[in-house]
């Protein structure tokens, strides 16, 4: 075997076809785009969405509901999954920046307490909201809320 006996597998290549080089080419006329219309021009591109005249889908549905871009979405944490994370975690004070290095949330998460469940621990706790009962149960253990 030598570099000028190299080819390809029977069957692995084919011709490119040449459209529009005229008539003895097989292709050349209307270039294997039919006759007439709307894509029988150079240049034709069909839009997204576009159904061939046809009222498009996200036209004849209705609109429905709105989506508030003032609201704010919380990573919630129970208090009851706390002990969990601390001892899982070795966690020494519950703020965003330590959940994020755990991989808890992610960089922008704003974090939510809520009272689900109980808390042995004693800790301080840097959140952007707390429900009451939560705050409740945290004063209760021994430990302190500070609202970011």
């Amino acid at each position: 075997m030598q570099l000028h006996n190299l080819k390809p597998a029977e069957g692995a290549t084919q011709k490119t076809k040449r459209i529009g080089r005229g008539e003895g080419s097989g292709h050349g006329g209307t270039a294997t785009r039919g006759n007439k219309g709307q894509q029988a021009d150079t240049g034709y591109n069909e839009k997204r969405g576009h159904e061939g005249g046809q009222m498009p889908i996200q036209r004849r549905m209705p609109k429905r509901g709105f989506k508030n871009p003032f609201r704010v979405d919380y990573k919630v944490f129970n208090v009851g999954q706390l002990d969990f994370l601390i001892e899982k975690y070795n966690i020494k004070d519950f703020t965003p920046d330590n959940l994020y290095i755990n991989g808890l949330i992610n960089r922008t998460d704003a974090v939510k307490l809520l009272g689900n469940g109980e808390l042995k621990a004693k800790m301080n706790f840097k959140v952007n909201a707390i429900s009451a009962k939560a705050k409740q149960a945290i004063e209760a253990a021994g430990g302190s809320v500070e609202l970011i």
